[in-house]
């Protein structure tokens, strides 16, 4: 499954010069998280919920008080007065064509909760929450056995569907039948793994023998006579 099927097409964004009221009452009327900010048509950052929050919590000080802890220079987000000061930049984005699991493993290792969707040439056309990614996870055994037989095994790895035996319940997948070669069980296993909805999997392939493969003999080196 790749970002684009489970994405939102119809974005939100904002400008960079958007005041920071207006961007609360946008995350607050849309029931959102987090907006695109947008300039020429290029996404240049992304405001979110903590981002509004830490201007919020900034507090103003008592000069003397404030140098004894340190907090005499507020940060640049705790003086943001606009979208363009407050956001997080450069925003962190994924190609439409990426797989789900690879978008959730980047909003994982990036601690962000939305990443917007931009094609090659810069293009915004969606964006992709956490939201998403659940809702992704959540499909029938039809639908995985499906993707696993005909994006997994015949569309990515060009396995012999007929040869093979996929049954999937709950979410646990089990993998019969036979393929050539053991590196195509490994991999069939591995790329089963990572389909959305997958809870664990399961290998019972079995493969042929690879062909044994001989190193060919060095011209350099003396060959024993041949017997006629």
């Amino acid at each position: 499954m790749k970002v684009e099927d489970v994405m939102t097409r119809d974005v939100i964004t904002i400008e960079s010069r958007s005041p920071l009221k207006e961007v609360a009452e946008t995350l607050a009327s849309h029931r959102i998280s987090g907006v695109p900010v947008v300039e020429d048509g290029h996404v240049t950052g992304v405001v979110s919920e903590a981002d509004i929050l830490a201007k919020e919590a900034a507090e103003p000080m008592p000069g003397a008080f404030a140098r004894l802890r340190g907090r005499d220079q507020p940060s640049a987000k705790k003086r943001a007065r606009t979208a363009g000061e407050a956001m997080t930049s450069p925003a962190v984005t994924v190609p439409p064509q990426r797989d789900v699991a690879q978008a959730a493993r980047l909003m994982a290792e990036r601690g962000i909760n939305r990443l917007p969707v931009m094609t090659e040439d810069g293009t915004l056309v969606g964006i992709v929450t956490r939201a998403d990614l659940v809702r992704a996870f959540v499909r029938s055994d039809e639908e995985i056995a499906r993707e696993l037989r005909e994006d997994v095994a015949v569309g990515t790895l060009w396995l012999n569907a007929e040869k093979l035996d996929i049954t999937v319940e709950e979410g646990e997948v089990t993998l019969a039948g036979e393929v050539e070669q053991k590196a195509h069980a490994e991999l069939l296993e591995r790329f089963a793994a990572r389909v959305p909805g997958v809870i664990s999997v399961r290998s019972e392939l079995r493969w042929q023998l690879d062909k044994p493969t001989f190193p060919q003999s060095n011209p350099r080196v003396p060959q024993p006579p041949q017997h006629r």
